[in-house]
């Protein structure tokens, strides 16, 4: 079967989405599938075609104001001209790589909107509403919808009217790679938070819990635009020499950071679903998550949800109460994603 994956951005590029497509497009192509991401680079430093874990890599240059959008006229062009994939599965509703795949002359597209209901930022949500007349056609084009949530699920069939079409495959993790994992020497308690840094995504709380935690330090993989304003605030609470900021970490020293957390938090408003605390719960490490969004499908014994906004002291003291009981059932493997992922190609499912 020849696949087409289309989604914003692709590795080396980290995210949710970017993992998402990653992982299932890999297995697809081990399982003997012609697997081909179609993706965008607005940096325009990487390789435009390359072969990336029997996966074939096409990249087209794009305009990201604000890391998000992704025009690309080079991809858009593509799509509208392309011929002879089985499926062409979109990835991102809150980008244009997927109204571009929605053109594609395919029998059989298939759409992950990986959707949030809002914008990141007031302009973001403001030009929610005028971009719906477009995203609306990837909908009604779409021959399935996957949603990674139940919570995202009920939001697309809410403001897209697509009972019909849509059904639930959540996110997965690679289970094998926490197996013997190796902490790394540490004094203090780590609290780790791993994703983008956006205001939205609440990386802000965690460093007004510090002066509650002592005993704790702060550890943040990732990067993204909010970076300047929470070293400003990390500085301004005179906490900033037990918040480290760690960018472009190997997937091998982001496995052992895991390993090494106490606790992982995720103080999101929006999300689709939450890999990183599917990897922490797997890893073994209690989370603490901010409710209101797909993250409230991992609250139970080992992870922690609190309201938004929260004062520092009462995140304190969530953080010191996490314990890690057990796993949550709703935590898949990628083997399976894929596995079922095929069977939605096939119309199996």
């Amino acid at each position: 079967m020849r696949i087409a994956e289309v989604c914003p951005r692709y590795r080396p590029y980290i995210g949710g989405v970017e993992t998402h497509v990653e992982e299932i497009s890999k297995r697809l192509a081990r399982m003997g599938h012609d697997v081909t991401v179609l993706s965008t680079d607005p940096s325009g430093k990487l390789p435009k075609s390359e072969i990336i874990d029997g996966v074939r890599v096409l990249r087209f240059a794009a305009f990201a104001p604000g890391d998000a959008y992704y025009f690309s006229t080079g991809l858009r062009s593509y799509m509208k001209k392309v011929d002879g994939y089985d499926v062409v599965h979109a990835h991102g509703y809150h980008a244009f790589p997927a109204y571009y795949a929605a053109s594609a002359k395919t029998p059989r597209l298939i759409f992950t909107p990986h959707y949030h209901g809002h914008g990141h930022t007031p302009l973001r949500n403001l030009l929610l509403k005028p971009y719906a007349y477009l995203g609306r056609r990837i909908f009604e084009r779409a021959s399935r919808i996957i949603c990674v949530s139940e919570f995202e699920k009920s939001l697309v069939c809410r403001d897209f009217n697509c009972d019909d079409k849509a059904e639930v495959i959540p996110n997965g993790v690679n289970k094998a790679e926490f197996k013997g994992l190796e902490p790394y020497p540490k004094g203090l308690k780590v609290i780790l938070y791993v994703g983008r840094l956006e205001e939205y995504k609440g990386v802000q709380y965690a460093i007004r819990a510090l002066p509650y935690l002592p005993w704790h330090r702060l550890h943040i993989i990732g990067k993204g635009p909010y970076k300047e304003s929470l070293i400003k605030e990390a500085l301004a609470i005179g906490v900033k020499d037990r918040v480290a900021f760690m960018e472009d970490q190997s997937r091998e020293d982001l496995l052992r950071w895991y390993a090494t957390a106490d606790v992982l938090v995720m103080l999101s408003r929006f999300e689709a679903y939450g890999i990183t605390v599917a990897e922490a719960l797997t890893a073994g490490v209690p989370c603490v998550v901010a409710k209101g969004s797909a993250l409230d499908e991992f609250i139970g014994e080992s992870c922690t949800g609190v309201e938004l906004p929260i004062e520092g002291e009462k995140l304190a003291e969530a953080i010191r109460n996490a314990r890690f009981r057990g796993m949550p059932r709703n935590v898949l493997d990628w083997d399976e994603v894929a596995g079922r992922a095929i069977k939605v190609y096939e119309g199996r499912q």
